[in-house]
């Protein structure tokens, strides 16, 4: 069964571009973004590295760590990065684990249990699964869960503005609503009773139906 949204993120020891490190402990007490790669030299995954070392500086002030995977060796990523750096204008600047023992793709359900062998000889479409994104919580919990086709380049857009809606509804008792962006009108969550939200939202909200209660952004 594939891993859902709050269940814990599994932890693992790695070896990554960054040296040796145990995923919890690297977290901390940070957000985290696990984003993975079927094979290193792949042309859509070239353009997503290069794009997300750009963005690194938005991640940053959202709290949020960087870690990415191929199931191709550390040494082989450090060679990836100098195409990356030349073709994209940017180098990935956050650590990529190197997966060569499947056992991190395995835990996060993205390669079946009885995958074994040497990566070396898997082609990027034996490992096409492995085209997911993890947004974990600082409780080391999943929030979110994207998964990509090969042939599909992942937007980072999206990515940021997911994060920043479960950082806000994290802290408040809000839900955002489609397209929502920063600075846009949000919903009174379910949860939260009409005597609750009169106490919170004092000024009041707009309701185009009773179950429909929009207020401004929280601050």
């Amino acid at each position: 069964m594939a891993l859902q949204i709050g269940a814990v993120a599994p932890d693992f020891e790695a070896e990554t571009t960054d040296g040796r490190i145990k995923f919890h402990d690297w977290i901390g007490n940070s957000w985290a973004l696990l984003f993975s790669h079927p094979k290193d030299f792949t042309p859509v995954c070239t353009t997503e590295l290069g794009a997300l070392a750009k963005l690194k500086p938005e991640f940053d002030k959202r709290g949020v760590k960087l870690m990415g995977l191929s199931v191709d060796p550390v040494e082989k990523h450090a060679k990836w990065s100098e195409d990356i750096r030349e073709t994209q204008g940017a180098a990935p600047n956050y650590p990529m684990i190197g997966d060569t023992d499947f056992n991190v793709s395995k835990l996060y359900d993205m390669l079946p249990a009885s995958t074994s062998g040497d990566p070396a000889t898997r082609t990027a479409a034996d490992n096409q699964t492995v085209r997911n994104v993890f947004v974990i919580g600082p409780d080391k919990k999943i929030k979110l869960v994207m998964v990509y086709p090969m042939t599909t380049g992942r937007n980072f857009q999206e990515i940021l503005r997911s994060i920043d809606s479960l950082q806000m509804t994290a802290k408040h008792r809000v839900a955002t609503p489609a397209d929502w962006k920063q600075g846009e009108d949000v919903i009174i969550a379910g949860s939260v009773s009409d005597d609750e939200a009169k106490t919170i939202y004092p000024q009041g909200w707009k309701s185009p139906k009773p179950y429909i209660r929009i207020v401004p952004q929280p601050k």
